[in-house]
Order: structure tokens, then C-alpha cells, then sequence
């Protein structure tokens, strides 16, 4: 639609002295932050994205439609969108609106109002979405080919969300209800991968197709993605543990099918580690999927991504394992079926998965290789990390909170909650986390909220250790003082519980107490030899020996 100059004038009047004068500019792609007025009123049921991507200008063209459903009238409705994108024409309830972009934002202009009922929204647009320097840290479109010369096309948009390539409400507490489904057209000598379900392939003019990808779940909206390139695709049904059959679908590039068998192997192996601890894979009714590309890999919703460069760790009779590979699977769990509510909470996807990771090597080398994997997140949060708490307030963006401590220390507060509320209690409170939410899997989580459910599952008063491990940056101090050639003292500073369940080892064994030890009352040892504190490593602590 065509602007004339008065209604220009009009429009930006109405940005900068009526109702959203209260909007921050949002200078910054980072993804969440506070939620604008203008997006709490809507609740996105759907989206459908048909794009053309154009590989040789690393250009995209076509619309996003969005379903949504006003809570209460507003004569402004606002999206989320890159502003390297080129917003051509916005089409609401069949009728075309006046709009205003500023800031990555999409402000459609009413003269009366949008009621407080469903809406449907399509925004026609083109242009070159961003191209991330270090994918997958940093969000947009990887143009590249593979080692055959085929076009390789990769989409990565976690830290800035949705917004980099389609109009979205971009806040993590919303995600469309009824799933979305992708449109992509692309030259015919190559494949989409995507997620949920394959729907149609359909032939175009110019040697091209369009894949048609569709999911019913609620679904992130960094998690809608799609990847190209010169893909060959295997499948393997597989049962879960409940029973289901659910297929196996891997694309892989033609010039790595040699690692096909070896890759569904492992990913069934592992699909039975994260069901003994968490429960059955959450898309039963749509595909356990794989994807390679050209970076480490994502979380991608029923299309997890791996990289084009695996290297495994081998065990003895056992299949080879790749952290990378394992983690971002257990992210089907932790991240794409249990959700958190804020940015703030990210902790409890990317932590709760990094302790996966030890959970799996738990399964492949015993509870020695758990114990190495725990000492490893260990010694690496308190060497590079704890500068400040990992939750720090809600209404924050992910670049304002993300830091290798949600994932190392929020493995270690598992770690910790393990060995003070035991394994009897432990693992099944862990799985029934998990398993409690039923599809669609509408509800979303804060850090809060884990931290009731451990305390009713356990009958513990876990708050204090939540609150070390989450709201502050202490680290637990155990100070050994030599008094004779036997005899040891033992005073702990910040420690988050008044009575903290301890293991020594002495030259007699494992001694496990419960102490109360401070500078003033020390507690005392008896040894021949050096005690050594904590010595599995259960809590985020440093010993001083004097």
C-alpha cells in the first residue's frame, strides 16, 4: 500500500505521542527482554512461512502468515522483524493496513481498533537476512557449499530468534499453538530439511520446488528453521519406550552417506539413555530428526542438527559417543518440550541438558566417567565463570544473561540436588519432571518452579541451595587445618545450608557426616592420612588446605 506523505505523518505521530509512546526502541536483535504491552495481548496460535530463497543473491522472498488472538482491542498490532528485510505489503483479515517499521519492529496502523478476537496477519517481504560470523552463536543465514561444490544453505537463530528471517512475536513465553507450516522453494537438485512432518514436494517453473514442512506442536520460534543442500535421507523406525513407533529420519549430505548407519545407530542408542532419565521422546506423532550442517549443530525441533565434522569418543564394546551429537538431542527434552518462561531461566534447558551429558556417560563408562564429567564442568565454572549469578531478573535478552554458566553450573546444581536428596529420590523426580506435561505441551517454566517441584517430590527444604547455586556467585570455601600428625580441622564458609551433608575420605574409608562447621567451631577429623573433602565432587566448592 502506497503511504502518501499526511498519513506518513500521521502514523509517526501516533508512534511517538499515542499509545506507544511507552515502547522502548529496540536497538538491539538480541532475542526476549520485557515483554512490549502491545505483544501481551496477543497469543500466537500459528504460523505459516512460504518463502523463495534465491541462493546466488543470498536472498529470500515470500510471506509469513500469523494466526493470532487479541486478549483486548488495540488499534496498533506489533511484530518483530530484522530490519534488513524489506516489508513490501501487510494484509490483515483480508483487508491491507497501513504500517511503520522501526527498531526490527512491525507497527500495523488501525484508524478504529482490532477487536479482541482471532486475526489473521500476512506480511509480504524480501531481502538478504543477516550472515552469522560464528554460527550457531550468533544468528542467520550460512551460505556455503560442501566439499562437492552443492549449495549448502544453514539457518541458525536461537540468540536473536524468529525475527531473523520472519515477522514473529520474538519473547519465549509464547509459542503458536497450533504448530507452523514452511513453504520453502529452492532449486530442484537440492532437499529442505525441516520441521515436524514432510507434507509435499511440488514441482515449480524454473527448475525449482517447493517442500512443504509442517508441525502441530507448539514449537520455539528459533526452533522454525529449515536447512538446504545436497541431502540424501535414510529412515529407521523406531519404539519408544512406551511403545510408540516414531521414524528415525536422517539427511545427510551425499558426500558423508558412509557415516548414515553408524549416525542412526548411535541416535537410537541414545534415544534410550534420554528415555531411562527423562521418559519418551516428546514428538512421538511427527519424527525423530537429523540434520547435518555446516556448524556444531542445534536444538532444532524434531530436526536436530549435527556437524558436518563429527569425532567420536570411543568405549570399549560399546557404540562411540559425541557430546555435541548427545547434547543437542537431550534438548528435545529440556529446551523444546520443557520450556522456560524468560530468558532469565535459560539455565534450566541448557544446564539440565549439559547434566544429561553426564548422564549418558554414566550409561557408557559407570559412575567413575560420570564423576570425570562432573569434575570437568566443575573446575571449568569456577576457572573462567561465577562472576554473577545465572539468574539475574526476568526482562533481560539473551545476550544478557548468556554465559558458559548455565550450563556448568546449572549441571552442578543437579549434580548437587543428587547427592543431598539421594538417587531414590532423585532420578524419578528428574523423569517426572519431564514426563508430567502432556501434549501440546502449553506451559512454560521458570526457575521457581523446578525449585518447588524438587521440594515437593523430596520433602526438603531445598530453597538454600537453589538460591546459592542460582542467585548468587559464592562458592562453597572448606578450609583443612592440620592439628597433628591424626588429627584435622575442618571450617566451612558459605555454605548454603546450615547442616551440610559431607563425604571424607580417611585412611579408615568414606566417612559421610552432616556438618556444621564454621572458622570458630570447627569440626575435627581423625586420619593417618590427608582427609580429602568432597572427594566425588557433589558440591560447587573449593577445598584450602593450611
Amino acid at each position: 500500500m502506497k503511504i502518501n506523505l499526511t498519513t506518513a505523518l500521521f502514523i509517526v505521530l501516533c508512534i511517538f505521542t499515542g499509545k506507544l509512546k511507552a515502547q522502548a526502541p529496540n536497538f538491539s536483535m538480541s532475542s526476549g527482554g520485557k515483554l512490549k504491552p502491545l505483544q501481551a495481548i496477543m497469543d500466537i496460535r500459528h504460523y505459516t512461512i512460504a518463502l523463495d530463497v534465491d541462493i546466488d543473491k543470498k536472498a529470500i522472498k515470500g510471506y509469513t502468515e500469523i494466526e493470532l488472538i487479541l486478549s483486548s482491542p488495540t488499534d496498533t498490532l506489533l511484530f518483530d522483524l530484522t530490519h534488513t528485510m524489506k516489508v513490501n505489503k501487510i494484509i490483515v483479515n483480508n483487508k491491507e493496513r497501513l504500517f511503520v517499521l522501526k527498531d526490527d519492529q512491525i507497527y500495523i496502523i488501525n484508524k478504529s481498533t482490532f477487536s479482541a478476537t482471532k486475526h489473521i496477519v500476512r506480511i509480504y517481504y524480501e531481502g538478504n537476512p543477516p550472515v552469522p560470523v560464528r554460527p550457531p552463536w550468533e544468528s542467520g543465514f550460512t551460505w556455503t557449499n560442501d566439499r562437492n561444490g552443492n549449495s549448502f544453505v544453514n539457518i541458525t537463530c536461537q540468540g536473536d530468534g524468529g525475527k531473523t528471517y520472519f515477522p514473529c512475536k520474538d519473547h519465549p513465553s509464547d509459542e503458536p499453538n497450533e504448530g507452523a507450516d514452511l513453504f520453502i522453494t529452492i532449486p530442484n537438485h537440492l532437499s529442505v530439511a525441516g520441521p515436524g512432518l514432510l507434507q509435499s514436494v511440488k514441482a515449480k517453473k524454473n527448475k525449482k520446488e517447493t517442500w512443504h514442512w509442517k508441525t502441530n506442536y507448539t514449537i520455539s520460534n528459533y526452533c522454525i528453521v529449515f536447512n538446504i543442500g545436497k541431502y540424501k535421507v535414510y529412515n529407521r523406525n523406531y519404539t519408544t519406550c512406551d511403545g510408540n513407533s516414531v521414524p528415525i529420519e536422517l539427511y545427510i549430505l551425499e558426500q558423508d552417506t558412509s557415516m548414515a548407519k553408524k549416525l542412526i545407530d548411535i541416535k537410537e542408542r541414545d534415544t534410550r539413555i534420554l528415555e531411562k532419565y527423562f521418559g519418551e521422546y516428546p514428538w512421538i506423532k511427527e519424527k525423530i530428526g537429523i540434520a547435518e550442517v555446516p556448524n556444531s549443530g542445534m536444538e532444532h525441533q524434531t530436526m536436530i542438527t549435527f556437524s558436518d565434522s563429527l569425532k567420536f569418543i570411543s568405549f570399549p564394546g560399546k557404540l562411540d559417543y559425541h557430546d555435541i551429537y548427545f547434547h543437542e538431542y537431550a534438548h528435545e527434552w529440556w529446551a523444546n518440550k520443557v520450556t522456560n518462561k524468560d530468558w532469565a531461566h535459560m539455565w534450566i534447558q541448557e544446564g539440565i541438558t549439559t547434566y544429561a551429558e553426564a548422564l549418558a556417560l554414566r550409561e557408557l563408562g559407570g559412575e567413575t566417567a560420570y564423576d570425570a564429567q562432573m569434575l570437568k564442568y566443575r573446575f571449568y565454572t569456577s576457572r573462567v565463570g561465577n562472576k554473577k549469578p545465572i539468574v539475574q531478573g526476568e526482562g533481560l535478552k539473551v545476550e544478557e544473561i548468556y554465559n558458559g554458566d548455565i550450563y556448568k553450573k546449572g549441571a552442578m546444581l543437579m549434580h548437587t540436588l543428587r547427592y543431598v536428596v539421594g538417587d531414590s529420590l532423585f532420578f524419578p523426580a528428574l523423569k517426572k519432571f519431564a514426563t508430567d506435561i502432556k501434549y501440546p505441551y502449553n506451559q512454560f517454566f521458570t526457575s521457581d518452579d523446578v525449585e518447588k517441584f524438587f521440594i515437593k517430590e523430596s520433602g526438603k527444604d531445598l530453597h538454600p541451595i537453589f538460591n546459592f547455586y542460582l542467585y548468587t556467585n559464592k562458592v562453597i570455601e572448606i578450609n583443612v587445618y592440620q592439628k597433628d600428625s591424626e588429627s584435622y580441622f575442618i571450617a566451612i564458609n558459605n555454605a548454603p545450608i546450615e547442616s551440610l551433608p559431607l563425604d571424607i575420605s580417611t585412611d579408615k574409608g568414606i566417612i559421610h557426616t552432616t556438618m556444621n562447621a564454621t572458622k570458630d567451631k570447627p569440626f575435627i577429623i581423625k586420619s593417618k592420612t590427608l582427609p580429602v573433602i568432597d572427594p566425588r565432587g557433589w558440591y560447587f566448592r573449593k577445598v584450602i588446605y593450611h
